[in-house]
């Protein structure tokens, strides 16, 4: 299918492919990460994206699938950063440091030690070039699993993230839906790798979702205009990246955060200028 779109468009297969990656990646990232971004995790979606490291790599040792290998330890570094922090007097920005640190430290021993074909730069930063069919559907499929997840229990979600107090209060399990979301982030970061690497996916997870929060206040609103964003980012970089010989999977980023400045200055919720008149 690829190779007749390719040949009726007159467009190289690679260039498909990365298009088609960014397409699929800036979607499920304005899904995902739109829950990231209200339940103020960021910085847990930056810990967890290299937590998955010492998976990767286990899972090339052990020749079992990468997604289950990164997922589990993507679940492990969740579970052990709540443990910390509700059982000592360290903050949970605290705890995310000491594991992310260790973990990323550890899957990068595990590599050396493996000596073995994975390349740490492709797995840092990605090549979204060089992205197969084969994982180009896995991405897809990942995409339709995660969107029918986040469909189903979206009522739920929805109240774990806006109050969890009175969601527990009323006997909803918000650590159930606080894990199912740290694994599925695992998951999405790991499909991820081969395109932007674990060091730009958590900006494809929090940027477009940043720039959607500028302009609304419902949460349908914020994952529907967030998936657009993202996927008219990822289109647009690999574009101009094409045009100017830019590194791709960068360049993504930038046009990602060049929207969300044009937003930050005229969206309604942040005028920028008005704000500055009114302080003024």
């Amino acid at each position: 299918m690829i190779d007749y779109f390719s040949g009726v468009l007159n467009i190289p297969i690679y260039a498909l492919n990365a298009g088609l990656s960014a397409i699929i990646l800036g979607i499920v990232s304005g899904v995902l990460g739109s829950f990231i971004v209200l339940r103020k995790m960021s910085l847990m979606g930056d810990a967890l994206s290299h937590a998955v490291l010492p998976g990767v790599a286990l899972s090339y040792i052990l020749g079992i699938n990468i997604l289950l290998g990164a997922s589990l330890f993507g679940l492990l570094a969740a579970v052990l950063i709540q443990f910390i922090t509700s059982r000592s007097n360290i903050k949970s920005d605290t705890s995310i440091g000491i594991i992310l640190s260790s973990f990323f430290a550890l899957g990068i021993v595990l590599i050396t030690f493996a000596k073995s074909g994975l390349d740490l730069t492709h797995i840092l930063f990605g090549n979204i070039l060089a992205v197969p069919q084969s994982e180009l559907m896995q991405s897809f499929i990942i995409m339709i699993v995660v969107i029918a997840i986040i469909s189903l229990l979206y009522k739920e979600l929805l109240m774990s993230s806006f109050d969890p107090v009175v969601s527990k209060a009323y006997g909803l399990k918000t650590g159930f839906y606080h894990y199912l979301l740290m694994m599925l982030l695992s998951v999405v970061t790991v499909s991820s790798l081969s395109q932007v690497g674990i060091v730009l996916v958590i900006a494809m997870l929090v940027i477009p979702a940043a720039t959607s929060y500028l302009w609304t206040n419902k949460l349908f609103h914020m994952i529907i205009l967030a998936s657009t964003i993202g996927a008219v980012s990822g289109i647009i970089g690999v574009i101009v990246s094409f045009k100017f010989n830019l590194p791709t999977s960068a360049t993504i980023v930038l046009v990602g955060v060049s929207m969300f400045g044009i937003s930050f200055i005229i969206s309604p919720k942040n005028n920028f200028f008005r704000k500055g008149l009114k302080q003024g």
